[in-house]
């Protein structure tokens, strides 16, 4: 990998896009990071015509369609961005043989069970969330391209839109919260995940298209352990109250999923055996109780600066 040749990132304005980007810039690394009106996932002459034009040397697609309950009534627009999408950029990879690193979900599973989920089990999506992604994996394996999909759950940071930054303002403005404590998953840090995409940069080495065909397949990528959305919420406050200790957070009551109906419907079970990734392509995902203390910390330093 060269500074002189730029890797396509798509959702840069994201969580996890916007993670690799800062990776990548601070490498000195020439990134594309196309805003919608330069590069429309939507529409897949725009994606051929981007893609054409600047000819990357990898692409990495970060981006998707995630507003869960949305998806249930925007669902050509879901399958546009989160079926599509991927299809087109592999097939566009393949015409230049570059590789490509695709973010992918827990919710392609049904969500049964308490066992974690391994890459070969079968798939069953609740909602069209999770079929359009699982539609998106599938046309990227199809596209001919070289391929690494990683399949997430529960993504957070300190910054943009995501449970912890949600947790954290509105216990600032209630006495009590409630919140769903019968769905078990792994909250996973965005950056860890732009450190799993740079890993495989690295990795793959000078001849990319080849180190990536060799190891082309799906991986879960999660954090370490597991919880509830209502253990997940604890833990947030707990480590927060360490740096504000004088601050009334609310106080949080557990509820069943069945509580608190949404259009979507939720997997209860997102646990998922991320083994294949360490044995693999020798990442390890660290725990998630030691990446939450890093994101508490940088939230802290932005709410200090003024810069939430």
């Amino acid at each position: 990998m060269t500074a002189a040749s730029p890797i396509l990132v798509t959702g840069a304005s994201g969580q996890v896009g916007g993670e690799i980007v800062i990776l990548l810039r601070l490498r000195n690394q020439s990134v594309l990071a196309p805003t919608s009106a330069e590069m429309n996932l939507a529409s897949p002459d725009a994606i051929r015509s981007y893609v054409r034009e600047h000819r990357p040397s990898w692409i990495i697609n970060a981006a998707a369609y995630t507003a869960v309950d949305k998806a249930e009534s925007e669902v050509e627009l879901a399958e546009a961005i989160n079926a599509i999408a991927p299809g087109v950029l592999g097939e566009e990879a393949a015409a230049l043989h570059i590789p490509v690193i695709h973010f992918s979900t827990d919710y392609v599973f049904a969500g049964d069970g308490t066992k974690p989920w391994v890459e070969t089990d079968a798939t069953g999506p609740l909602s069209t969330y999770g079929r359009t992604k699982l539609e998106g994996e599938q046309a990227l394996a199809n596209s001919g391209a070289a391929y690494m999909i990683f399949r997430t759950s529960w993504v957070y940071g300190a910054t943009g839109k995501n449970f912890l930054r949600t947790i954290l303002r509105v216990a600032r403005e209630r006495e009590s919260m409630t919140i769903v404590a019968d769905q078990f998953g792994a909250p996973t840090w965005s950056h860890d995940l732009a450190r799993l995409a740079l890993h495989v940069i690295d990795r793959a080495g000078s001849n990319a298209e080849s180190a990536v065909r060799n190891l082309s397949g799906r991986y879960h990528a999660c954090n370490g352990g597991e919880t509830t959305w209502f253990g997940f919420a604890e833990e947030i406050l707990r480590q927060a109250a360490h740096y504000e200790p004088d601050v009334q957070f609310a106080t949080l009551q557990p509820i069943p999923t069945d509580a608190y109906p949404t259009p979507a419907k939720r997997p209860a079970n997102s646990r998922m055996d991320c083994s294949l990734l360490a044995t693999k392509l020798g990442f390890l995902m660290p725990d998630w109780h030691e990446s939450l203390a890093q994101v508490i910390s940088e939230y802290d330093q932005l709410r200090a600066t003024g810069s939430l």
